[in-house]
């Protein structure tokens, strides 16, 4: 099974996050096979199935113990953090496991962390992002090689499975016999990427009549690569509390969009997307109103030729 990486030093400790499910456990033998040495395997109970959950923690112990590697392992109760937080408990799931890696990250120092993503899961991001009204960044999907603040922390993602479709995992596993935990849950209707995976992708495929995947993995390849050209273009976004409304409107609406963009989630505007910044590009049309609400109870002011938020 081909790895997608970078050039790494085989004897680097690194951090790799192990589920249990087939895909962690495809990853990690395969990142053994590569001749990575000193990985730390990074286990996060969510509480979500009672005993298979308990069972997938014994199981990831066991599986360091047997390859000789270090573990870090935490429990949470995801689906209280999600009533408290008011997230669905996918999100508030993912956004636990980031802080776990986080923490690990920071206590291991440690900052390089493998992921299991691989191609049938970067499908199922590209088509989320596409009904959610996403741009060219997220209809990109998933990088082989990114970064994630968390909790101050900066991560370096790698996820060099994403070239690798769940029949070459499968047929990787059951080559050399090894075993994983199945999770029940990726069946259930409850999610809405299990309906992406078992509802929306085989009635496109109905409509098409062939294999829609390959054709949305390589969109993504595609706009990935230019995203990557035109921040390049663009080049890095002005920050700070103010934007001079002078420079946005002598710009097109694409390159106002991008820059309003990164100016609300540099200066911390929780959940920007595209309304957010169309209601900030309303500040710059003429006789516009002078503030606009967003989200976080923060609002976009225009005074003075400046933007600025409060």
């Amino acid at each position: 099974m081909n790895l997608d990486l970078p050039p790494l030093s085989r004897t680097a400790r690194y951090l790799v996050a192990v589920s249990g499910g087939r895909d962690s456990v495809a990853l990690l033998h395969a990142l053994i096979e590569a001749g990575f040495t000193r990985l730390i395997v990074c286990h996060l109970d969510h509480g979500l199935r009672a005993r298979a959950s308990a069972a997938d923690a014994r199981f990831v112990a066991s599986l360091a113990r047997r390859l000789g590697l270090e573990l870090e392992t935490e429990k949470i109760d995801a689906a209280k953090v999600a009533r408290e937080t008011g997230e669905s408990i996918e999100t508030a799931a993912r956004h636990a496991r980031y802080a776990f890696f986080a923490r690990v990250a920071r206590r291991r120092r440690c900052r390089t962390l493998f992921l299991a993503h691989h191609a049938g899961d970067q499908v199922e991001t590209v088509l989320f992002n596409l009904f959610r009204g996403s741009g060219r960044a997220g209809l990109g999907g998933m990088s082989a090689d990114s970064e994630r603040i968390e909790g101050g922390v900066r991560l370096r993602l790698l996820r060099p499975l994403l070239g690798v479709w769940r029949e070459e995992i499968d047929a990787y596993l059951t080559q050399n016999g090894w075993t994983f935990r199945e999770d029940a849950s990726n069946e259930s209707r409850q999610h809405t990427r299990n309906r992406i995976r078992h509802d929306l992708i085989p009635a496109l495929e109905a409509v098409f009549g062939r294999d829609v995947r390959g054709a949305v993995w390589r969109v993504a390849a595609i706009l990935r690569d230019e995203e990557t050209w035109l921040s390049a273009l663009m080049g890095p976004a002005q920050t700070g509390a103010e934007l001079p409304t002078p420079v946005l409107k002598a710009q097109p609406a694409a390159w106002q969009r991008r820059q309003i963009l990164a100016w609300l989630r540099q200066n911390g505007v929780p959940n920007a997307g595209f309304e957010e910044v169309e209601s900030v590009r309303s500040l710059l049309e003429p006789g516009a109103v002078a503030k606009v609400n967003l989200p976080g109870d923060r609002h976009a002011r225009r005074r003075a030729k400046r933007l600025f938020l409060e």
